[in-house]
């Protein structure tokens, strides 16, 4: 495979971390250590049975957690601390030939990380705005889906897994752009003083 593939690759992964750092993990771990998946030396550490217990455990909490409103904002300000570092190693370790991890590429994974990241819990605490919890299950499971997909195209299919992505990252942006108009249309409609009210309505 090219170095260019591997790069795909590294993102991919960086990027999945950034929603579901867990499940991303205990993927590719579980892949590795069924022999599916020949994993890079650096990514190696995944197929232990340790790491694998552990994300896996981690990666069902998640999926409890990321479906309740409210709970699920709580648990994404957390799971910061988790999904930058984790976004960073995943891209690095799997351009990485021989263990060694690279700075730009441990920075360039780190900022692909932060920015899925980012465009996940803005858009689910903008949904949590909403009463109703229809939406944020939706997102939940799309997400799911998505990270899901993604590594079961990963590696087979790099191009076409960044390709998903991309579209994804855009939908979500457009998604938050949506629910913010709409939040901020509401928030001028409830404090427009009783003046403006009936001028706006004439």
């Amino acid at each position: 495979m090219s170095e260019a593939h591997l790069f795909v690759i590294g993102i991919l992964l960086a990027w999945m971390a950034g929603i579901r750092v867990y499940l991303t993990v205990f993927g590719i771990g579980l892949a590795g250590a069924l022999g599916w998946l020949d994993l890079p030396p650096a990514l190696q550490v995944t197929q232990s049975w340790w790491v694998l217990g552990t994300s896996g455990a981690l990666a069902l909490a998640e999926f409890f957690a990321d479906k309740i409103p409210g709970v699920d904002s709580g648990w994404d300000l957390v799971q910061t601390l988790a999904r930058i570092p984790a976004g960073a190693f995943l891209a690095a370790a799997t351009l990485s030939p021989d263990g060694e991890l690279s700075t730009g590429v441990l920075a360039a994974g780190a900022g692909v990380a932060l920015t899925s990241h980012l465009l996940k819990s803005g858009s689910r605490a903008l949904l949590n705005t909403s009463p109703e919890p229809v939406s944020n299950w939706t997102a939940s499971i799309a997400e799911d889906a998505v990270v899901v997909g993604g590594l079961s195209l990963a590696w087979a299919h790099p191009v076409i897994a960044l390709v998903v992505v991309l579209a994804v990252s855009v939908l979500a942006a457009l998604t938050v752009w949506w629910v913010w108009r709409r939040l901020v249309r509401g928030l001028r409609a409830l404090f427009r003083s009783p003046v403006e009210a009936p001028a706006a309505s004439d």
